[in-house]
């Protein structure tokens, strides 16, 4: 499962270039960038955002299972990670989430808040193409891989860009929201395909669906008893205003508790867990089953999720960030 070639690294500006370009697809991105964007800019973007990227990685995740290409041989590709190495290759999710989250903020901004157009739609496309480059270079992905995944995940944009309001009002308004946000994605992780072996596909997207079962939760209470929703936190990108500071302690103390929640809920999920089925917590292969690997990681990052929008921003309010 690891490294299967040694290798020398010739160049250290493309190798930390795209090793931190592949961390831009990973978990230490999603749960940093995403609630930054609700804490400091807009609940709105936010929102949506987060709608998008779920379905996009449910997809994706779901159809490397389903196809099982296999990733790029080794040799002759040197492969630069472990943990991913047991996926299979088709379509690339890195590449997929990297393309709906640098044009879904895209597309959500641009008619918001006053920038060069072409500036928005040149970022978007170089944090993307980094993300992409950043397979190739790690021999994680073949080239088909890549284009595979953010092609789909273009084609799945502009699917959902005509409902997108929708599915946002009706998410934050239905009375029916909490029920299917918790229950449509618990019975999608449950009957995730099954492979011959263990692979992370399944707690990955189990993560994803469960944060952003938590957030959606967490933004219809909002709505229903808090602040409204359509309401900008920000009159514009905090970056070129006068409140950096008031930003950078939204954040810090934000992914300080949204951290914090991680590591508590991890640490309750998973003793009740061993308790009921008789394993001790740090075996990692009774973790890895269905009926312990569900619940744990669905819960775990849906209070991740819930605390993101609805803890922290009272946590912020009660400090006076806001």
């Amino acid at each position: 499962q690891g490294c299967t070639q040694k290798y020398i690294v010739k160049n250290y500006f493309y190798y930390y270039l795209f090793k931190f370009s592949a961390a831009l697809g990973e978990e230490i991105f999603y749960i940093t960038f995403l609630p930054f964007t609700y804490w400091n800019i807009d609940h709105s973007v936010s929102r949506r955002m987060i709608i998008v990227w779920s379905i996009v990685m449910y997809i994706g995740q779901v159809s490397k299972d389903i196809l099982k290409w296999p990733r790029p041989l080794s040799p002759p590709v040197v492969k630069l990670e472990r943990r991913t190495n047991a996926e299979y290759g088709m379509p690339s999710t890195h590449a997929m989430a990297a393309t709906a989250i640098s044009f879904s903020f895209f597309i959500a901004t641009m008619n918001q808040y006053k920038y060069p157009f072409e500036l928005g739609l040149v970022a978007a496309f170089v944090f993307s193409t980094l993300v992409c480059l950043s397979r190739l270079y790690t021999g994680m992905h073949t080239v088909l891989d890549v284009i595979g995944g953010a092609l789909i995940s273009a084609v799945l944009l502009v699917l959902l860009y005509p409902a997108w309001d929708t599915i946002d009002h009706l998410l934050l308004t239905s009375p029916f929201c909490p029920l299917f946000s918790i229950v449509v994605p618990l019975v999608l992780c449950y009957n995730y395909p099954k492979l011959d072996y263990y692979s992370p596909t399944r707690g990955d997207t189990t993560t994803i669906l469960g944060a952003a079962a938590g957030a959606t939760v967490g933004f219809w209470l909002n709505n229903q008893y808090a602040a409204p929703a359509y309401q900008s936190v920000q009159p514009g990108f905090p970056l070129v205003t006068s409140a950096m500071v008031f930003v950078l302690a939204r954040f810090f103390i934000g992914i300080v508790v949204v951290l914090l929640t991680r590591w508590v809920m991890k640490s309750v999920v998973l003793g009740v867990l061993g308790y009921q089925y008789q394993f001790p917590i740090h075996d990692l292969e009774a973790r890895r089953r269905l009926e312990v690997e569900v619940p744990y990681k669905f819960v775990t990052y849906s209070s991740v999720g819930f605390t993101a929008t609805v803890i922290v921003p009272l946590l912020h309010e009660l400090l006076g960030l806001m």
